[in-house]
């Protein structure tokens, strides 16, 4: 568990204010995601680590055999040393709160370590995640504020995976929003805004 597991930049924030970690799409690194953390979240510090898998030079941060085929022991040896990232700079900030946010291969780690350590994030936004497996959520997501957003037309993430994966969070506890547009994997305005307002409610919520 540490700090430096990634190579990542940090964005400061308001001193005890909210941490908002956020992980960038396949062959992106970590800057992609910076800006738009500081404009949904602005008093919160950012962490933006880069996925350690090369994909033919594209970072991610696990591995996979085909476009939604993942090499699932990959996951879990990615998933584990997420947790254990987030967890080390959690513990060192001590902030008001915990939020996180996942484009893409992004969402997908995100949303894995969602599902191994469900107390860790206060609340969630996951763009364009795809999770084709039934995923073992280790506790209760009870209280976690989840956004999902997606595409109606989206060739990586379909839809009705999407709506899979909406229904196993809700199972579970989590109170869950979804936000559709009607194109594509690119990410839209109302997605944006349905993420800014997710994290300002839950940000006056810990005040």
């Amino acid at each position: 568990m540490s700090k430096d597991a990634y190579i990542h930049k940090v964005l400061p924030g308001s001193p005890g204010g909210p941490l908002l970690f956020v992980f960038h799409g396949t062959g992106a690194d970590e800057s992609q995601l910076l800006s738009l953390g500081r404009d949904l979240a602005p008093q919160a510090t950012i962490i933006s680590p880069r996925g350690d898998v090369s994909e033919q030079g594209a970072a991610r941060f696990f591995r996979r055999t085909g476009e939604g085929v993942y090499d699932m022991d990959d996951l879990a040896r990615a998933t584990t040393k997420m947790a254990g990232f987030v967890k080390a700079h959690v513990e060192a900030a001590k902030p008001s709160a915990v939020f996180g946010l996942g484009y893409s291969n992004g969402a997908n780690i995100l949303a894995s370590v969602m599902f191994a350590a469900p107390a860790q994030f206060d609340a969630t936004v996951l763009m364009h995640p795809l999770i084709p497996f039934e995923p073992e959520i280790r506790g209760s997501l009870a209280g976690r504020h989840i956004l999902v957003t997606a595409g109606r037309r989206d060739p990586i993430c379909p839809p009705n995976l999407t709506t899979r994966l909406e229904a196993y969070l809700r199972a579970d506890g989590a109170d869950v929003t979804v936000a559709w547009h009607d194109g594509g994997h690119e990410v839209r305005p109302n997605e944006i805004e349905a993420a800014r307002l997710l994290f300002a409610g839950v940000t006056q919520g810990v005040q």
